[in-house]
This record gives structure tokens, C-alpha cells and sequence, in this order.
């Protein structure tokens, strides 16, 4: 096949953010197929207009669109919009056997459906996130005109796709409650890259080394995006909590977001920044692997709405990679899969209840071997990359077959 791969924030292991879609089509171009990304650079760049790049035999059409999480809501709307009025464009002239769109945003759909229409070939729709009940649950959405426009434009995505992927069932259900068959609708969740993040002893003291901030005791781990959605700053306030019970633990915060400088004030305030709080800068996966490596415990954090209880943070399947027990703060089908599991806590959405739950587990180096050990073997059983990357290409197989 040669598919059209839509995603306007792809990125590699050299960059920091999630990188699913390489992954995707990295063993895509692997199995035979031509894989084009059409994605946006968000750097600061000279180039003004597409540019190409073959990274790892996938070709990567690049439009200068600068973004980032801290922008505002309307900032990263104009953003949004600038991508897709181009991109349709871009993959028209690209042509291909399948156009597969991945959102967020949402509005990728718009391009993905021009190609589709205008090459005649169906599009698969991925739904990362359910948009825009996310952004409605955060009141960043408030303009009752905006809201209408966006629920039409999540209908029309689904409707013009010939299947839609879900990264949750959570997702999946959202999806089918808009009027979407449920047999055009199948879950492919975030997946675990078993080789990259393996435990890697000399990574670990590499990362210490580094850090000699840190010192010897059990890190606690946050690697990720620091948004509102996030609420990141629980994890401020869990430190301050653990402080007198356990000085030599340290909370390790790596990633960028609209409320890294609100952490950072959070931080100093509450007298744990530099002491048992540190927050560095976002990193590329492959230097992140060895934080993994280092980390007693990693922490997947959203604030406490339903609306997000469905997400499929990468972190969490990066760390059930890393063999390192997973704590979250959330309700949902993740907080089920550790109960079921054993490979990790729930902690709940209160800090001062979360203390002695994530105190108990870093006081017992058997449990935390336990819980790493049954993280790794969920992530071999359930969330291989390579598994999962043959379920998305039966899934374009068949839209192939069926047509539009």
C-alpha cells in the first residue's frame, strides 16, 4: 500500500513528545508498504514552505507551523487551521492507496477528508483523545458557536472515514455514542517499545551521573507534557507531603507544557524545589530512556475529570516497557489494568491520600521489584509495538479492500 499518514505533531525518538506514528510507520516501511507523513515542523526554521526528509526509509513532508503547549487556546487554534487548509493540499499531491489521519487536533480531519474525496480512496481516522469533550470538560472551549462547529467537525470526521481507531474503549464508546457503527470502530491503544526502553543498568547510572542533584535515594518519575490537563503540580504538593517521612526520595519532573513555570512557582513555594523536587527541561526519547531506567516509580497524572479517565498516556506504556511500576492519579480503564494486574498503584486524586499509598510501595524493594516485573510482562502480553503495528495494518488492508 501507499499510505498517506496525516499527523501535525509527528515526531522521532531525536525529538521529544510522543512518537507513536514513527513507530507506526517505521514497521510500516518495514513490511513493504511506502509510508508518506505529512506532519508540521514546530521549530523555528528558515525554510517558509514543504520541505522532505527520508527518516528511517518513511518520507516526511514538513510545513513550518510553529506551536507548543503554552500557546493560547486561539494561538493554537490559528495553528490548527493554518496546518489543515495546507495539508489537504500537500497529500492530494502526494496520492496513495489510503489516507490514515491521526488527531489531535481534530481538525486534521479536514485535509484527510479532501484527499480522501479527492483521490477517491477511503480514510482511517484516529481518535487520540476524545475531541471536543476534553477541551469542553477543561472550559477551554466555551463559545457556545465554537462548540456546535466542533461537534459537527467530530461527527464529520467519523462519518467520512471508512473505520475509526480508538487508542481506549473508553474512546471507542465516545465514538460510537455520536451515531458511529460500532463495527467500523476498533481500539489500538498506545503501545510499549519493548526494545528501546528495556531496563538498562549503565543508562541508569548515566542518568544519576548527570544528575548527581539527585543523589542515591528512589526517584519518582513525571515525563510529560505539563498542562492544565495534567495538573502536574499533585505531584508538587505529594512531595511536600513525603518530605518528612522520606527526605532521600526525589521527585523527578522532565517535559514542557503551559504550566511548567506555574510548577516551577508551586515548587518553590511549597519548599521543595531543589530539595526533593526537581523539574529539567523536555528531553529526546531516546535520552529519556534512561531516566526510565533510573526511576523506582513512574507517574501518569491528569486532573480529576471523566472526561479524561479514557486517555492512553505514552507514559504509561513506556514505563510498563521500562519495567518500572506505574502510580496514577486517575479513575478509568488504566487504574482497572493495574488492579488486575499488580503492576503498579492507584493513588487517588487527593495528595495527602496519595502519600502513604506511594510511601508503602517505595518502602518495600521487594514489592517494587514485584510490581516491575508484572508491568514488563503486561507490556510483552498485551502492548507490543510490533503487534499492535500489524493490527493498524490490517485495519488499512481492509479500508483498502472496502473502498469508500
Amino acid at each position: 500500500m501507499k499510505i498517506i499518514y496525516l499527523h501535525q505533531y509527528f515526531n522521532t525518538p531525536d525529538m521529544s513528545g510522543g512518537t507513536r506514528s514513527y513507530e507506526m510507520a517505521r514497521r510500516l516501511v518495514e513490511w513493504g508498504h511506502e509510508v508518506h507523513i505529512v506532519t508540521s515542523w514546530r521549530n523555528i526554521t528558515d525554510k517558509e514552505g514543504w520541505f522532505e526528509e527520508t527518516i528511517d526509509g518513511i518520507n516526511v513532508h514538513w510545513l513550518p507551523v510553529p506551536y507548543h503547549n503554552a500557546m493560547a487556546f486561539w494561538a493554537r487554534m490559528r495553528a490548527f487551521i493554518r496546518f489543515a487548509s495546507n495539508a489537504g493540499v500537500r497529500a492530494t499531491s502526494i496520492g496513495g492507496d489510503v489516507v490514515f489521519a491521526t488527531s489531535t487536533p481534530l481538525t486534521i480531519a479536514l485535509p484527510g477528508a479532501l484527499a480522501s474525496w479527492l483521490l477517491k480512496i477511503p480514510m482511517v481516522f484516529e481518535v487520540r483523545d476524545l475531541w471536543p469533550d476534553v477541551p469542553i470538560a477543561m472550559g477551554a472551549l466555551k463559545n457556545p458557536l465554537a462548540k456546535m462547529v466542533a461537534r459537527r467537525l467530530e461527527r464529520f470526521a467519523y462519518q467520512r472515514s471508512s473505520h475509526v481507531i480508538a487508542l481506549s474503549q473508553g474512546m471507542a464508546d465516545g465514538v460510537i455514542l455520536t451515531g458511529c457503527p460500532k463495527e467500523r470502530v476498533s481500539v489500538i491503544p498506545n503501545s510499549s517499545d519493548l526494545d528501546l526502553f528495556a531496563y538498562n543498568a549503565t543508562g541508569a547510572k548515566s542518568f544519576r551521573q548527570l544528575h548527581p542533584e539527585l543523589g542515591d535515594g528512589p526517584i519518582v518519575l513525571y515525563p510529560g507534557t505539563l498542562g492544565k490537563a495534567n495538573g502536574v503540580a499533585y505531584l508538587v504538593h505529594l512531595a511536600q507531603k513525603i518530605l518528612p517521612h522520606r527526605a532521600d526520595v526525589r521527585f523527578v519532573v522532565i517535559g514542557e507544557g503551559a504550566e511548567a513555570d506555574y510548577i516551577r512557582r508551586e515548587a518553590k513555594k511549597c519548599g521543595v524545589a531543589g530539595v526533593n523536587f526537581f523539574q529539567y527541561a523536555a528531553m529526546p526519547k531516546r535520552r529519556l530512556v534512561d531516566a526510565f531506567s533510573a526511576a523506582s516509580v513512574v507517574v501518569s497524572l491528569f486532573v480529576d475529570e471523566p472526561a479524561l479517565q479514557a486517555n492512553s498516556a505514552n507514559k504509561f506504556f513506556d514505563a510498563l516497557a521500562s519495567g518500572t511500576p506505574v502510580a496514577i492519579n486517575y479513575q478509568g480503564w488504566q487504574a482497572t489494568l493495574i488492579k488486575e494486574s499488580g503492576a503498579g498503584v492507584s493513588m487517588g486524586a487527593d495528595p495527602s491520600a496519595a502519600m502513604p499509598i506511594l510511601l508503602d510501595i517505595l518502602n518495600s524493594p521487594e514489592r517494587l521489584a514485584d510490581c516491575g516485573m508484572k508491568a514488563r510482562k503486561l507490556a510483552e502480553q498485551h502492548f507490543s509495538r510490533d503487534y499492535l503495528a500489524r493490527k493498524l495494518e490490517t485495519t488499512l488492508k481492509h479500508a483498502v479492500g472496502e473502498g469508500v
